[in-house]
């Protein structure tokens, strides 16, 4: 077995694949989006987005603003791992924040992510080795938080899962009892001992099985206040339970993370209305373009001005600081002229 993936990793290589199942699922959900907003009365679009009460929105976005701070946890906790602990809370914020909405927004967030986390650590001492650890770190928290709210939420709600993947709802209930089995598995294994994955320089001590709870936890808080966001905007009638909106929710966005498109762009959307037929298209779609603006586009906006008067303290702050530093350094700067010109009297 081993030797024949190598062999197809060789001819036909991992990554050509992953670019081709991102494609596929790209035109797929193309085809079905094109075919869902058929006969869509835009209209009634912006009727729908001028019907959402200013509270509405508010908690929406409130949901949201915990679910980035949430996110925000996530590179803590990775700091915490690798043992960064002297990285204060207010980089590691920044960090994560930035990192994520831009992760969001552009697509491919392992690397755009990662580019702007490597950016703001490395300024404090981080090397390009234990950034990429972070990312690890802070991903495996995001899977870990999926793996346990898809296993409950499809365990309670399987009809749910089924609206996405299309299979009987006794099928999704075996598959979650995998899923939750698997999360079980794995953190019996590291509460047994201290566990190390990697080698050389690329070692990662995992997280012990107490902190790998907290780990879980995490990513079930951030994912559940962006369900709850995307609840807020959902239509009133008819009624569908939170569970049922959030297993939905997390399902299309993992598909549209399986597309790397920027903000899984289309996919998520078709996911969204195909799988919530019960709803109003219009209305719906309404929520669906609200969600976008408070999620996506409000924290990327954000992002970029932080991250813009950032880069400009550290160009023209550090030019000043450097300025100020040969000042001090040379003969007689900083005494007094009079000083000066007595010690030129004296010689």
């Amino acid at each position: 077995m081993r030797a024949a993936l190598e062999a197809f990793d060789r001819k036909i290589g991992w990554n050509r694949v992953g670019i081709l199942v991102s494609l596929a699922v790209i035109v797929i959900a193309a085809v079905v989006l094109t075919h869902t907003l058929r006969g869509i009365d835009f209209h009634q679009v912006f009727v729908a987005l001028r019907g959402y009460s200013l509270h509405e929105v508010l908690l929406s976005f409130a949901f949201v603003v915990f679910g980035y701070f949430t996110l925000t946890m996530y590179d803590v906790f990775a700091l915490h791992t690798i043992g960064r602990t002297d990285v204060p809370y207010h980089v590691a914020a920044l960090a994560g924040f930035t990192s994520y909405a831009v992760g969001h927004n552009v697509g491919a967030s392992a690397f755009t992510g990662g580019a702007v986390r490597y950016r703001i650590y490395s300024g404090y001492g981080l090397s390009a080795i234990e950034v990429a650890k972070l990312c690890f770190i802070a991903g495996f928290t995001f899977w870990l938080g999926n793996a346990a709210v898809l296993g409950l939420g499809i365990a309670w709600a399987p009809e749910a899962a089924s609206a996405i993947n299309q299979v009987p709802p006794w099928v999704n209930r075996v598959l979650a009892v995998v899923i939750l089995a698997a999360l079980v598995t794995y953190v019996g294994w590291v509460w047994r001992t201290h566990r190390v994955i990697g080698r050389r320089n690329w070692e990662v001590s995992l997280p012990s099985g107490r902190l790998t709870l907290v780990q879980i936890l995490i990513g079930i808080v951030d994912l559940g206040c962006c369900a709850a966001a995307m609840y807020m905007l959902v239509p009133e009638e008819p009624y569908i339970g939170f569970v049922t909106v959030a297993v939905i929710f997390v399902s299309a966005t993992l598909l549209g993370f399986a597309s790397h498109s920027p903000g899984g762009l289309g996919v998520f959307d078709a996911a969204m209305l195909v799988a919530l037929w019960e709803y109003d298209k219009e209305k719906l779609l309404a929520g669906l373009l609200l969600f976008r603006v408070l999620y996506y586009l409000v924290p990327f906006a954000v992002a970029l001005l932080v991250l813009g008067g950032r880069e400009l303290w550290l160009s023209f702050g550090g030019k000043a600081a450097a300025r100020t530093k040969k000042g001090a350094e040379r003969p007689g700067a900083g005494a007094p002229a009079g000083a000066e010109a007595e010690d030129r009297g004296l010689g």
